[in-house]
């Protein structure tokens, strides 16, 4: 599966949302939304977002269960 993390420094949830990730097996590619101006503006307010195999599935949180659900 292809993971990325949307996120930026010191945000405490993304911090979260990739310990979720890495317990459930995934290994996410953290882009920091600050980088680029493209990103804050589509994502500013709503990190952490995590996009699986190019399909949005999470902002803000990661909740475990629905997760779960996504890769069996």
């Amino acid at each position: 599966m292809d993971v990325i993390l949307y996120t930026r420094t010191g945000c405490h949830l993304c911090d979260e949302a990739e310990q979720t990730l890495v317990e459930h097996g995934l290994i996410p590619q953290s882009v920091d939304i600050d980088a680029d101006p493209e990103l804050v503006e589509r994502f500013d307010t709503c990190v952490p977002v995590v996009e699986i195999d190019g399909k949005i599935r999470f902002r803000g949180c990661v909740n475990p269960m629905l997760l779960k659900r996504l890769l069996s």
